[in-house]
């Protein structure tokens, strides 16, 4: 599989925001990236939490370093866009966030979101207009160094415990109007709650968190004008229900029945066999 260069990924990941909806998987790793490429996903976007437990630590708990290397470790092992979770920048000051903007840049992403969350549970959202000048900020980084590549704005509303649907949407637009190039609110979920929030930014597009609580099908969410549709750390969390599973029926039952179901080796060494001579940016 011939490596598309940087631009060239940017391109196309820009020009997958224009029309249609399309779903933008998360992988953790070099293998589950390559999986979903393999299955014919046009991109796909990293998770914090998969690839923070993956190293053995909590959501939220890696370092700006930690993540800019996944970042660039995934971008170089597949040949289509990947979109990144910056979480909030790694930045308290505007010098920090033009800092850390552009070594996401330099990683060869094609898109990355901005969170407007501040790990603080007596105050878990940024106030509106500082959320909004950081995306200010990072629009004119990007603008500068970015190319093609896509801005997300993200109001954590729902995620922080303050579902207040009326102030995710004034942020979505906040965002939008300071640059973002596609809006997020992840943790809405109802049929009203996503139309609400597509026709407020509208004509940005909009990305929506699915999980496995919902009824909601692409088709659906077509039809309710979502862009891309992602899925965060469900992936990740599916992989470890079922080490989870079969580890603790070894232990706690002697039994090796979780093991049903699993894939074959030769079914795994097919879907990896035609990436191993593949010249890639690693």
């Amino acid at each position: 599989m011939p490596m598309p260069s940087t631009a060239e990924k940017r391109a196309v990941f820009r020009k997958m925001h224009t029309e249609g909806c399309f779903v933008l998987p998360n992988p953790w790793d070099q293998g589950s990236a390559q999986a979903l490429v393999a299955m014919g996903f046009q991109a796909v976007a990293t998770t914090s939490a998969g690839y923070a437990w993956s190293c053995g630590r909590p959501d939220g708990g890696l370092s700006r370093a930690d993540v800019l290397e996944h970042m660039r470790f995934m971008a170089g092992a597949v040949p289509v866009p990947v979109n990144a979770d910056f979480e909030s920048g790694f930045a308290a000051s505007v010098s920090e966030l033009e800092e850390s903007v552009a070594l996401a840049l330099e990683t060869g992403v094609s898109g990355f979101s901005l969170e407007d969350s501040t790990g603080d549970s007596q105050s878990p959202l940024m106030p509106m207009d500082q959320a909004a000048a950081r995306i200010s900020v990072a629009r004119k980084v990007v603008d500068r160094l970015g190319g093609d590549t896509v801005l997300v704005g993200r109001a954590e509303n729902f995620f922080v415990g303050v579902p207040d649907l009326d102030d995710a949407i004034a942020r979505l637009k906040a965002y939008a109007e300071a640059g973002a190039d596609c809006l997020y609110a992840p943790g809405i979920k109802t049929r009203e709650q996503i139309r609400a929030v597509v026709e407020a930014v509208a004509p940005k597009p909009v990305n929506v968190l699915i999980g496995w609580d919902s009824e909601l099908s692409v088709s659906d969410l077509a039809g309710l004008g979502v862009r891309r549709i992602s899925v965060g750390g469900a992936m990740a969390r599916s992989a470890w229900g079922g080490f989870l599973r079969a580890a603790r029926a070894i232990k706690e039952n002697g039994s090796f029945a979780g093991f049903a179901d699993q894939p074959p080796a030769a079914e795994l060494n097919g879907i990896f066999g035609p990436f191993a001579n593949a010249e890639t940016g690693r």
